[in-house]
């Protein structure tokens, strides 16, 4: 498959992306990484405006890079905009994706901050906070699934999955430094038994 789409995106294509990318800044209530399963469906699956190897190395850069992990949607509208022209066209990708995501967001998260500090005696508050729990840990586990299973096949890479599943049940039941995880990791791989 290649890595590169040739696109040719209206004006309507362009607002459409950043009304997109508006919506789902309310949803990324976990950080906008919990909108990448959306994101994913909008831009891989029925836009067709990037590639999964796009998408993945979006999201795999901006997690290894220094900096908020938000980078991602900067470099996805980047990627749509190359596909549709050239770096001009990526800089108005990444800026309508970047604003999108974030204005709404943060004008949400300024003015909801101050009101529930107001107010954060109230059951109803109380509840709001304990009932988002799950659904944030729920929408990061999406975002996980379709990284890891773009690229991989539980019955064939059976020994990455094994791996996935021995380092959660680590993190979940011990005391053991994310550090010394990702250290092992990278030794199991170092060394070529994955």
């Amino acid at each position: 498959m290649s890595t590169t789409l040739h696109l040719s995106l209206q004006t309507n294509d362009w607002l459409q992306l950043f009304l997109h990318y508006v919506s789902l800044s309310l949803l990324s209530l976990g950080g906008a990484i919990a909108a990448a399963p959306e994101m994913h469906r909008f831009l891989v699956d029925e836009q067709h405006w990037l590639t999964d190897a796009q998408f993945s190395t979006s999201i795999t850069i901006a997690q290894t890079a220094p900096g908020p992990n938000v980078l991602f949607v900067a470099l996805m509208g980047w990627n749509i905009g190359l596909n549709a022209g050239d770096m001009s066209t990526g800089l108005l990708g990444m800026a309508l994706c970047m604003v999108g995501i974030l204005l709404p967001s943060t004008t949400f998260t300024y003015l909801a901050t101050r009101w529930v500090h107001r107010n954060r005696e109230l059951r109803s508050v109380r509840a709001f906070k304990l009932g988002m729990a799950p659904v944030v840990v729920g929408l990061v586990f999406a975002t996980g699934w379709i990284l890891a299973s773009a690229h991989s096949q539980p019955s064939e890479d059976w020994p990455l999955w094994l791996i996935t599943v021995v380092t959660m049940l680590l993190m979940l039941n011990t005391r053991i430094h994310i550090l010394w995880l990702l250290a092992a990791g990278a030794l199991i791989g170092a060394l070529g038994w994955i």
